[in-house]
């Protein structure tokens, strides 16, 4: 019997299956590179062991280091995941030379099925359709050119020995042939150590349908229905569900018949899932099969009660499979989103500080994850951080449950893909399921808003009026800026490199903010350690913060915003840069001190330069002009009065 799992890999699914040998009494093991030292996967298990420096070369897919961590801990088992080692059948076969048991398919079985072409060829010889296309072994570029004539365009080229995407090109015509196979082939050689490619011809809006299936040491094989993973981006899914809305029960029930009979012939056991895509007219074909456990399975254990993980353990140890495929059904409806530390847009990878990381909580909501607050993302792994996993009675239910959960979602520090989540979900064409592999292309979904809310600056403002406020018990000077004629505060923030500026007033109730044209009346406000929740016009705002030195980061509704202090709007400002931009300026005293003269009146007409305010500190003084020729619209201090630097004394508006 099993007793010691070593998990061959990081992040979230190593902190997956640690919790899933936990369950049924297994020690666990994890293995880390330098980088991992204070990675929580590592904290978790029972024993760790340092496998080699941050490259993953070195450490993660280092066969050796990590058998030899096996050796040192006396570890049974080995789950290599999913990425790194898992589908290598290199070293399946060594894990069973060293009498360790790989949780995973045979080495053959992997073999035969992670060669796509080999696959293919297999699932035609068992009657599973495969797409139109060439998977011979003659690899030169001009009969390549001439099968792809036969083939048609457009049509795709794709990596013989590997998946998510690398090596892969979509041709358009002829022409554009022999350059995209160079390519392809350059970078299969680079991601996989193999050239080889095949052809397929390009089906147009497909949906990416995929069948879990498991098989025990004893001849037993069922599948576990479908997963829907149509959302993707540049090949590679980002939100996953079950059941597809799109599948009747007897073309679910052929193609998961499908995907047990291509098992069934390659001699398959424990976890894998088989790939097809589904044309427009309802028609499958062969994809790829996955010999190991996806990403996406936790949708597969919501909608069916098991958990895979733990079945995996099972099948290693021996067990047969508690059940038929008559006992199986699917329940209600889940939804995985993932989320990567990558850009909204541009999905290049992002690196930095956790400094914040508050996932949503409630029954129907699930998360993994293998961050936590403070955990440094570095450039030498896969982006994905974390999956957030929503349970709803039907569709309907669970898409709402995704878009509340990705507004009440907070990831500071790091730019992640949650706008793009955010968009997707609430997106009309996904809510009514309407989605395909180009979905985002096809419906130019956005991953960016433009600007920044005035409710997000207002909460930044309050912020700021709050530790002023506790400054005032010791601070004479903070404490004037409370005293003189209500004002509160007036704040200048740079956001994404535009100026903001925010003047908070004070009411009984609250503040009134005013952010360029707009205004907002503030109540209800309670600060408790990084939650800021107020009442702006009736609507209940919830913020997430986290103060750095250089920044206040802020998380609402699924945004985050990085929001830094401007130098503040002095006349010294103005007279030596320049703010023509500025329209409306509120001048600010560029020192603390106490107001002498006040020079001008409301309402009255000024040159430029012209003096408006006189200030005395430390025995000087100190004289605050206009900016420009304009309109007094607003004197904040009278004579006597003390200030603070930055305290706001007059608003002037442009002539021009």
């Amino acid at each position: 019997m099993l007793q010691k799992i070593l998990i061959a890999n990081r992040g979230e699914i190593a902190v997956r299956i640690i919790r899933a040998c936990q369950a049924v009494g297994l020690a666990t093991v994890a293995v880390y590179s330098e980088a991992d030292a204070p990675a929580l996967h590592v904290r978790m298990a029972d024993q760790s062991v340092l496998i080699g420096p941050p490259l993953a070369s070195a450490s993660y897919l280092s066969v050796e280091q990590i058998l030899a961590a096996a050796r040192r801990t006396r570890a049974d088992a080995i789950h290599p995941g999913y990425g790194f080692l898992s589908e290598q059948a290199h070293f399946a076969a060594a894990c069973q030379a060293a009498g360790l048991v790989f949780i995973g398919p045979s080495p053959a079985a992997m073999l035969l099925m992670g060669d796509k072409i080999a696959a293919k060829q297999l699932a035609e010889q068992v009657g599973v359709p495969t797409v139109p296309g060439y998977l011979g072994d003659d690899q030169q570029p001009e009969r390549l050119l001439v099968e792809a004539q036969r083939v048609g365009f457009p049509l795709l080229i794709k990596a013989a020995a590997g998946g998510g995407g690398r090596g892969m090109r979509v041709v358009a015509e002829s022409a554009q042939f022999l350059a995209a196979l160079a390519s392809a082939q350059r970078e299969a050689q680079a991601a996989f150590g193999n050239p080889a490619v095949f052809l397929e011809r390009l089906i147009e809006r497909p949906r990416h349908i995929e069948i879990q299936i498991l098989a025990d040491q004893h001849g037993h094989m069922v599948h576990l229905f479908e997963r829907e993973c149509s959302i993707q981006r540049r090949h590679q899914k980002i939100i996953e569900e079950s059941p597809s809305v799109v599948l009747p029960p007897a073309l679910r029930a052929s193609m998961g018949g499908a995907a047990v009979a291509l098992a069934q012939a390659a001699g398959y056991t424990n976890a894998g899932t088989v790939e097809f895509l589904l044309d427009r007219s309802g028609r499958f074909f062969f994809l790829e099969m996955n010999t190991r456990l996806q990403v996406e399975h936790p949708v597969t254990e919501l909608v069916t009660g098991q958990d895979l993980v733990q079945l995996q353990l099972a099948i290693a140890d021996g067990h047969m499979l508690p059940w038929t495929q008559e006992d199986l059904q699917q329940r209600g409806h889940a939804i995985e989103a993932r989320i990567c530390a990558e850009h909204p847009v541009t999905f290049l990878p992002a690196t930095g500080q956790i400094a914040l990381f508050a996932p949503p909580h409630g029954d129907q909501i699930r998360n993994d994850s293998g961050i936590v607050s403070g955990d440094q993302v570095s450039i030498h792994y896969d982006p994905l951080l974390a999956k957030l996993i929503v349970y709803g009675q039907d569709r309907a239910a669970a898409v709402a449950q995704l878009q509340h959960a990705l507004a009440d979602y907070t990831l500071l520090g790091v730019t992640t893909n949650l706008p793009l989540l955010r968009a997707i979900a609430e997106h009309p064409a996904f809510i009514a399921g309407d989605i395909s592999t180009d979905f985002l292309e096809r419906e130019q979904v956005a991953g960016l808003e433009s600007g920044i809310p005035a409710v997000v600056l207002a909460g930044a403002a309050i912020l700021d009026a709050q530790r002023a406020a506790i400054r005032t018990a010791s601070d004479p000077w903070a404490a004037a800026v409370w005293r003189v004629n209500g004002v509160g505060l007036r704040c200048w923030y740079r956001v994404d490199g535009q100026e903001h500026g925010v003047l908070l007033n004070r009411t009984a109730a609250g503040y009134r903010a005013i952010i360029g044209a707009e205004q907002l009346t503030v109540a209800q406000i309670v600060q408790q350690d990084d939650r800021l929740t107020f009442e702006a016009d009736g609507m209940s705002v919830r913020l997430r913060f986290v103060q750095q030195e250089a920044a206040l980061l802020i998380g609402w509704n699924g945004w985050s915003y990085q929001i830094e202090c401007a130098p503040a709007v002095s006349v010294d400002t103005y007279l030596a840069h320049g703010h023509g931009d500025r329209h409306n300026a509120s001048l600010e005293a560029p020192m603390p001190g106490t107001v002498v003269r006040v020079l001008a009146e409301e309402g009255q007409l000024v040159e430029a330069h012209q003096p408006l305010v006189i200030l005395e500190a430390m025995k000087m003084e100190h004289i605050v002009a206009a900016p420009y020729a304009g309109i007094v619209r607003q004197l904040f201090v009278t004579v006597g009065a003390l200030v603070i630097r930055g305290a706001v004394l007059a608003e002037v508006e442009s002539a021009d």
